[in-house]
């Protein structure tokens, strides 16, 4: 089971704060091999999703970034599991908690993000269609992927 928070940057608490970028870090910056800045200043402007276990451990984190500053849609990203929760549904559970919560935030809205290349069929699954051509991000292969509001 995993419960959820939903909160802009400011009403985070520190030890909130430190365990999403902890985890943000381990998987993009470290698994991933991939040196970038990952707090990018969009954090400020954005929703944030954490999702705790029984046990209180940050399991799955994203973010969607306010309609107009990186898309015009309401941009999800910094979409991570933590590797011992991976392969059991938590990334999709998370997605879909993202979604339910944008829908909420944005009635009417669709919502638009950029997925790693190898995950296009996942975000597939959920509605997203690729928008345009591929791209490398930070020298990782990218697409662009919007989803139309729900009716």
């Amino acid at each position: 089971m995993v419960n959820w928070t939903w909160a802009r940057l400011a009403e985070l608490g520190t030890g909130d704060l430190y365990e999403a970028l902890a985890l943000r870090a381990a998987v993009f910056v470290v698994e991933q091999k991939c040196a970038y800045l990952d707090p990018d200043g969009a954090d400020r402007d954005a929703w944030h999703l954490l999702g705790r276990n029984d046990a209180r451990e940050l399991v799955a984190y994203l973010r969607v970034v306010d309609p107009g500053l990186k898309y015009p849609e309401p941009a999800i990203g910094r979409v991570v599991t933590a590797p011992a929760v991976r392969g059991r549904g938590a990334g999709r559970a998370l997605l879909a908690e993202g979604i339910r919560r944008c829908e909420a935030a944005w009635p009417g809205r669709g919502m638009a993000l950029g997925a790693q290349a190898h995950l296009e069929r996942f975000y597939g699954s959920f509605g997203f269609v690729r928008f345009g051509q591929p791209y490398v991000e930070d020298g990782i292969p990218h697409v662009h992927m919007q989803r139309r509001a729900s009716s």
